[in-house]
């Protein structure tokens, strides 16, 4: 087993630091400590059917369970203000207060690199893709009306679309509908991942199943991308699981919630 610490620091996620050690190492491991203290809390208690959600000087007790590139499984325990003590299933929001200290063990065995990406008009692979980072000229584009839609495919080479940087670079539609739209596989382990993270961050979207030939033709025929997930914000493609959690890392997404 490799001994990984990891220290993170005021505003990080807790739960999407975690995944992002894990795709960083492509490694499994486990949690063997943390240290520490939370602002706010979001973990999912047997029972009930939404998260429960605490705010405030909170002191992280014990957090364990599993890591790896596909996902996690966390338990977390914590203490509020009046020694109370809490605790269940660790889920996306959870943010640190002044800083966590964590030592992550992950197994020796490094796991295969991922296969390529097969071309359409085979089936779209499941995976992430690399986040691209706006510089601001892209930012000052970005603040402009979206424009329509290509008709024709995109280049397979050609590279996602940007990332907005800040909450400002995300415009309200004129309609009532989610901003947000994003395309899932029926059993893509990614997909499962970004669509529990905006409900329990409490994102409305608008959910695009894309299972059939046709309809992942039509999704490559509309992003130029050929992974799943893939995440629409006013229409614009932003990328997949990666871009999505990269968004929330820097609270992009707060612009977005209900």
């Amino acid at each position: 087993m490799r001994p990984q610490p990891l220290k993170l620091g005021p505003g990080s996620d807790l739960r999407l630091s975690l995944e992002q050690l894990a795709i960083a190492h492509n490694a499994h491991g486990f949690v063997l400590g943390v240290v520490g203290n939370l602002s706010r809390a979001v973990f999912q208690c047997p029972g009930p059917p939404g998260p429960t959600v605490l705010e405030g000087d909170l002191e992280i007790i014990t957090l364990n369970g599993t890591v790896s590139p596909e996902g996690v499984h966390l338990h977390l325990s914590l203490s509020d203000g009046a020694c109370q003590v809490w605790g269940g299933h660790l889920e996306h929001g959870t943010l640190v207060l002044k800083g966590a200290d964590l030592l992550v063990g992950f197994l020796d065995t490094a796991l295969p690199a991922p296969e390529p990406l097969a071309v359409p008009p085979t089936p779209l692979a499941t995976g992430t893709e690399p986040v691209a980072i706006a510089p601001p000229a892209v930012l000052d584009a970005m603040a402009m009306p979206p424009q329509p839609l290509a008709t024709a495919p995109q280049p397979m080479a050609m590279a996602p679309q940007p990332v907005p940087a800040t909450a400002a670079a995300i415009r309200p539609l004129p309609t009532g509908e989610p901003r947000l739209e994003i395309a899932v596989g029926s059993g893509c382990p990614w997909s499962a991942r970004a669509l529990r993270m905006l409900r329990t961050l409490g994102i409305p979207h608008r959910v695009q199943r894309a299972d059939s030939q046709a309809e992942r033709q039509a999704l490559v025929d509309r992003s130029g991308l050929i992974t799943l997930p893939q995440v629409f914000i006013d229409g614009q493609c932003i990328g997949g699981y990666e871009a999505l959690a990269e968004l929330h890392g820097r609270g992009v997404l707060d612009a977005l919630r209900a």
